[in-house]
């Protein structure tokens, strides 16, 4: 017994042996950086009596970190391979399984993270000898720093039976996540068009994709010419749901020499874990956006397709009403309170009928809304609720409409409607006419826009992917919700009878409401900022002081009041045309860049210069960050364009030698890398990765000595 006992136990060890020199002989190990290991490993125990070898190249990243596909996006770069000494290697052909799509403060990149195989076909020129496989690997990993690698990747497939090996199923995984150039559903593509903008720069390429089944969760990837930079793209699928029209916005078309109608470009569609890979040529459309198609939804709200319409336009009053509580509505409160208390002591009649007029003029504004949507959806334009808050001229007419508003409840001014309008309905010693109450609402409804309330993103995008009577009817939903207050007021007057009579206490009450209203004014500025840049803003912020002052000394200025409050109007309006936003043009600023040269940090701080250090690349997202938002931008430029300053730019986007080592003089190995040199920092100044203004301006500084 114990003599079979050792011979069962001598051939379980020489299976062991076996087993671990055959694994061993599949994968030698992992190489590369500690946040992204790399290996490679084989489908097979051997190579078999094939002339083509699946291998499959593995990464493990740490969390936070990923690697690239084949067109990374805005930033980034795919691992590449270099098969070194292998002459058993005939060709090979690296796939890639479906990415999935990363954004870093604006920028795009599409890649993996936590783990990946990118499965590799190897054609072997003699089956009957061994593999031995040398190869270096080059990739890049990114956080919210980035660090390229190198790795030096070895594999011994011997000739022989094949089995499939210990990593067979890893390996198959993700081969089956490669996208599919032979579609079992059928998926074609029946028109790709793309629309330039009027500048002739940017553009949307629409594609409309029909398919056997139904789409689910549809992406898109875009190849194409290498001038053109493709985005994240929009989605509307018909009532099927089994034909899809894809919106891919692009850029770069004015580096194009040739055109792009004679090029092929690749679809890469995605929905739920089926891929598929798609060629075709793109036609050339008129300039603009693509045109409206009618039943067509967003993919978002395909879900509410199946409720009820009167679900949604019940959703549509319940946001309307929450509205009235958002930050945006809440200024309107001045006028809503000073409406209300108004009415102390005035007939029940009179009461209902003021706030039916405000209520029609918030039923009305909602109506001009949809319409102006409606004709510019079917014109192909781009549409959104609150549209109108991206035209500066829109934003200043409604700070000035806010400071009149205020002015008025200051008692400097008062508001003279035309007569036809001011005169509509009763009036009495208290009490506005019906047109004032109507303007009311229609104020409210311009200061509401901006702002999204519980269930109304819900019935709004609802609306904008259906037809202009399902427009109309939401929209006429939302201004009931928004107006349930003063119809109630309305249903029922003496809650607003029973109110003190207007008295002294209302001269105050003004006076502190109209505070909120000065306040709308600043948030409307802020929002201004962003769209004409600070000289802009301080501009526009005197010239409606000025507005106020005018205002406010009337009585001495007398008939000269209209003339210069016309004249402030105009110059206000003007503004936008002469302000520079504090952007700068990327390609003038790159012009301020000198090439990294480390003897000449020396000789430029030995005469009292100041030298800004970019270690970038063009793959690293962190990088194109801190320009666009820091470096690109107001104080910071100006700073870099000062005559003592000298940028210099180590381009690392390519393997230096000079560069990695004068990295690791700091002790670091990934980018980005700034640091700041002068007279008062001649051994230099680290920065953080990610910049902000203050650091750089104060860094600049202290160099200086």
């Amino acid at each position: 017994m114990m003599h079979r006992f050792k011979n069962i136990a001598l051939v379980l060890s020489v299976f062991l042996l076996a087993w671990s020199t055959s694994a061993h002989s599949q994968t030698e190990g992992w190489d590369g950086a500690d946040q992204a290991k790399v290996r490679l490993i084989a489908q097979t125990t051997a190579i078999g009596d094939r002339e083509e070898v699946t291998l499959g190249l593995h990464f493990k990243m740490q969390d936070g970190w990923k690697v690239y596909w084949r067109s990374p996006g805005d930033a980034g770069y795919p691992p590449e391979i270099d098969w070194q000494n292998n002459p058993n290697i005939k060709s090979s052909e690296m796939r890639w399984p479906r990415p999935e799509r990363f954004v870093v403060l604006g920028l795009e990149t599409v890649g993996y993270k936590k783990e990946v195989v990118y499965p590799i076909r190897v054609k072997v020129n003699d089956p009957s000898q061994d593999l031995n496989i040398q190869a270096k690997v080059r990739y890049l990993t990114c956080a919210e720093i980035c660090v390229p690698v190198e790795a030096d990747l070895s594999l011994h497939l011997p000739a022989g039976p094949a089995q499939p090996g210990v990593d067979a199923q890893l390996v198959n995984k993700y081969e089956s996540l490669v996208p599919s150039q032979n579609d079992p559903l059928a998926r074609t593509i029946e028109t790709a068009t793309l629309y330039p903008d009027r500048e002739g720069n940017k553009g949307t390429l629409r594609l409309k994709v029909a398919s056997n089944n139904a789409y689910q969760n549809p992406d898109v990837l875009v190849e194409g010419p290498i001038e053109l930079a493709f985005f994240k793209p929009g989605f509307q699928l018909s009532e099927d749901k089994k034909t899809v029209l894809v919106d891919v916005p692009l850029d770069g078309l004015k580096f194009l020499e040739n055109g792009f109608e004679d090029h092929d470009f690749i679809i890469t569609l995605m929905d739920g874990n089926q891929a598929v890979e798609l060629k075709t040529k793109v036609m050339a459309g008129p300039a603009g956006m693509p045109p409206f198609v009618e039943g067509f939804s967003t993919p978002g709200e395909t879900g509410l397709n199946n409720l009820p319409f009167v679900t949604i336009l019940a959703l549509a009053v319940l946001g309307g009403l929450i509205l009235n509580l958002m930050p945006c509505v809440l200024p309107v409160l001045s006028l809503k309170v000073i409406g209300l208390v108004s009415h102390g002591g005035a007939a029940k009649g009179t009461v209902r009928l003021s706030f039916l007029a405000s209520s029609a003029g918030i039923l009305f504004s909602f109506w001009v809304l949809a319409g102006i949507l409606v004709a510019m959806k079917m014109g192909g334009a781009s549409i959104g609720w609150g549209i109108q808050f991206q035209q500066p001229l829109f934003l200043i007419a409604l700070a000035l409409i806010v400071i009149l508003f205020a002015c008025n409840m200051w008692g400097f001014f008062e508001i003279h409607l035309p007569g036809w309008l001011s005169n509509l309905g009763e009036r009495s010693s208290h009490v506005h006419g019906l047109g004032g109450h109507f303007l009311t609402g229609a104020f409210a409804t311009l200061l509401a826009t901006p702002c999204s309330a519980p269930f109304l993103g819900t019935a709004v995008g609802f609306a904008l992917a259906r037809g202009p009577i399902d427009i109309f009817m939401v929209f006429s939903a939302l201004g009931v919700g928004l107006a349930l207050p003063y119809i109630l007021i309305a249903l029922f007057p003496g809650f607003a009878t029973r109110l003190p009579k207007p008295g002294a206490w209302m001269v105050t009450l003004r006076k502190v409401l109209a505070l909120l209203l000065l306040g709308t004014a600043g948030w409307l500025l802020s929002v201004l900022w962003v769209q004409i840049g600070l000289n802009g803003v301080i501009a526009l912020s005197a010239l409606m002081a000025g507005v106020i002052l005018v205002l406010a000394m009337n009585k001495q200025l007398k008939t000269l009041v209209g003339p210069v409050v016309i004249a402030l109007f105009l110059a206000a309006f003007a503004v936008p045309t002469f302000a520079q936003k504090d952007e700068i043009d990327k390609a003038q600023a790159e012009k301020l860049w000198t090439p990294f040269d480390l003897q000449k940090i020396e000789e430029e701080v030995a005469r009292g210069q100041v030298v800004f250090v970019d270690v970038t690349a063009q793959w690293c997202i962190t990088c194109q960050v801190n320009k666009n938002l820091v470096l690109y931008r107001g104080d910071a430029f100006a700073a870099l364009s000062d005559a003592q300053v000298t940028p210099m730019k180590a381009d690392w986007t390519n393997p230096d030698e000079t560069i990695a080592t004068y990295l690791a003089s700091f002790g670091r190995y990934a980018i980005p890398f700034n640091a700041v040199y002068g007279p008062g920092a001649p051994k230099g100044i680290v920065l953080p990765e990610l910049l902000d203004e203050e650091t750089v301006l104060n860094a600049l500084e202290k160099a200086k000595g």
